[in-house]
């Protein structure tokens, strides 16, 4: 569990700081953008998605390399 936390709190730290705050429409006041509006913003897969997904296609190229 400790695993995927941490790319994903990095993630969203460096997301954050690429989209700045927000401005709640009722308060007026600056906040920061939760997971969820981060997601929408970047469309992307999760980190540690695509960190499983790359050691996957890792994997399987030490498999090919080994045959030859």
């Amino acid at each position: 569990m400790r695993e995927e936390r941490r790319p994903r709190v990095c993630e969203d730290r460096v997301l954050r700081k690429i989209f700045g705050p927000k401005r709640a429409s009722v308060t007026s006041q600056w906040r920061k953008l939760y997971r969820e509006e981060l997601n929408e913003l970047c469309l992307e897969l999760n980190i540690f998605l695509v960190i499983k997904s790359r050691r996957k296609m890792w994997a399987g190229h030490l498999a090919r390399m080994g045959r030859g």
